[in-house]
């Protein structure tokens, strides 16, 4: 009769909780194999978010050189004085020699990032006010170097290699993590799996570095740091069996304790990108992809991520180039992780923190259109004329939509609009003012209604076949944002 007892408040207990928690009990966890971690949903919230905010920081902010063109990426200042066979290695080791001298060590420089102007409310503040939604924040990059108390990073160096133990003396991770929360944004992390110089990758068998190092260190951020979103790199010398990413990623989505909310990225092995759905996929200093996959392109002001000195102001976008780049990437489904480079000492540039207030700025005017939007059924409008080849590609394809938005000689084709929608409300964003502007195969409704975003004011509009023809003749002096205007239609048939 106990036994009878016991087990009919057992089975009332699953009940319970089958009840509480709308799934079974007996749920099967993630397993270590792709197969089952792609049944994993990628967490709606980043779909939604599309603007974020890429940080890139760490010892190579104290020289902060690159040469400046594509690819001249001064986080990777290391190994292009070390690697005769980098791009930029003469010009970088030609640096060094003269500023440092040739017997420097690289890892002398750990001592000079201090980060003594770091405010990190400061920075979360300038963060909110650009509009962004969630920030990425350079963990560890390639060079192993954490910005946080990582005892892995120590031991496998041999000497102290962490912004607690040397420069800062600051958990400069964890400082920034909760300055961005309580402003109300949503924080992640980047963090290099593979590390140049540490002695124990350099080692032929890398699965003690998997094993004794890599994974009790990102088990470590993930868990003190909680970020929700995970920006993996530095994986293509590895395949993902190698890596144990799946072993990894189903701790991660199992037991972690952002299991439900975590983002990550498609680097997991040099076989992973732009390959499994439950990761999104990455375009850097790209081309982008379509609203068909979940996808984001991260990119920099000028052409590095970390602070290059010798970038110049005609080596950054403007404020209405950046806002171009985000239309453009939110009406093709992505999402634009936008980066800066603070300096040594823990300021962000003047330069950057402008440009960051001016794409704000319009947001706080326009970013009906842009945060929570969806793709249209086509992502952008051209002109008459022949359409100008694009570069396609993921990766330094010197792809530009600023000139593709600028009329074109000889009659050439430009992009004229960008759309997004909500439902049965399109959202047109006009790269810049024309009187009169045509929306083809946009269908109205007896209840649709015509008007620009931050103004009151209803825009003329009449059917021309199946196209909307909007008079925007009465529009006056700052109705319009330099940069682009955004003309919403409500109540279309989709």
């Amino acid at each position: 009769m106990q036994s009878i007892k016991a087990a009919h408040t057992a089975f009332l207990l699953l009940i319970t909780l089958f009840i509480r928690t709308g799934s079974p009990v007996h749920a099967q966890p993630y397993q270590p194999n792709w197969a089952s971690l792609d049944q994993r949903p990628i967490p709606d919230w980043f779909r939604k978010a599309k603007f974020g905010i890429f940080i890139h920081w760490g010892t190579y902010s104290v020289p902060a050189y690159a040469p400046v063109r594509p690819d001249g990426y001064s986080e990777w200042y290391w190994s292009n004085l070390m690697e005769t066979d980098r791009h930029s290695h003469k010009e970088v080791k030609a640096f060094h020699a003269k500023n440092y001298g040739a017997s420097f060590d690289y890892k002398e420089f750990a001592p000079q990032f201090r980060a003594e102007l770091f405010e990190p409310d400061h920075w979360a503040e300038v963060f909110r006010k650009s509009g962004a939604r969630y920030v990425v924040l350079t963990s560890k990059h390639h060079e192993g170097f954490t910005l946080w108390p990582s005892a892995e990073a120590d031991r496998s160096w041999g000497r102290p290699w962490n912004a607690v133990s040397v420069g800062p003396k600051r958990d400069l991770l964890g400082d920034l993590s909760n300055s961005v929360r309580k402003a109300g944004l949503k924080m992640g992390i980047y963090y290099s799996l593979y590390e140049w110089y540490n002695p124990v990758w350099l080692q032929a068998d890398k699965s003690r570095f998997v094993n004794e190092h890599l994974f009790p260190q990102f088990k470590d951020v993930v868990t003190r740091y909680k970020p929700s979103v995970i920006f993996s790199d530095g994986e293509w010398d590895l395949t993902d069996t190698q890596w144990r990413s799946p072993d990894l990623l189903a701790w991660l989505y199992n037991e972690s304790p952002v299991k439900n909310e975590v983002v990550v990225n498609d680097r997991w092995g040099k076989n992973t990108r732009k390959v499994h759905r439950s990761t999104y996929f990455t375009s850097e200093y790209g081309s982008g992809m379509d609203a068909s996959v979940v996808w984001e392109e991260n990119r920099g002001m000028g052409q590095s991520f970390g602070y290059n000195r010798m970038e110049t102001v005609t080596d950054y976008k403007s404020g209405a180039d950046l806002v171009l780049i985000l239309a453009d990437i939110v009406s093709r489904g992505g999402n634009l992780l936008l980066d800066i480079g603070p300096t040594a000492d823990g300021r962000i540039p003047d330069l950057m923190e402008d440009r960051l207030r001016q794409l704000g700025d319009w947001l706080d005017r326009n970013g009906e259109a842009i945060f929570d939007a969806e793709a249209w059924t086509v992502p952008r409008q051209w002109s008459a004329g022949q359409r100008p080849d694009v570069k396609e590609g993921g990766y330094q394809t010197s792809y530009d939509v600023s000139e593709l938005t600028k009329p074109q000689p000889g009659g050439k084709a430009h992009i004229n609009a960008f759309f997004t929608r909500k439902a049965n409300t399109l959202y047109a964003i006009v790269p810049r003012y024309v009187p009169q502007l045509t929306l083809q195969n946009v269908l109205m409704t007896e209840t649709s209604t015509v008007t620009l975003l931050g103004s009151a004011k209803k825009l003329p509009w009449k059917r021309v076949g199946t196209d909307l023809s909007i008079d925007l003749s009465g529009l006056q002096p700052g109705d319009v944002l330099d940069g682009a205007g955004v003309v919403k239609v409500t109540s279309v048939k989709l």
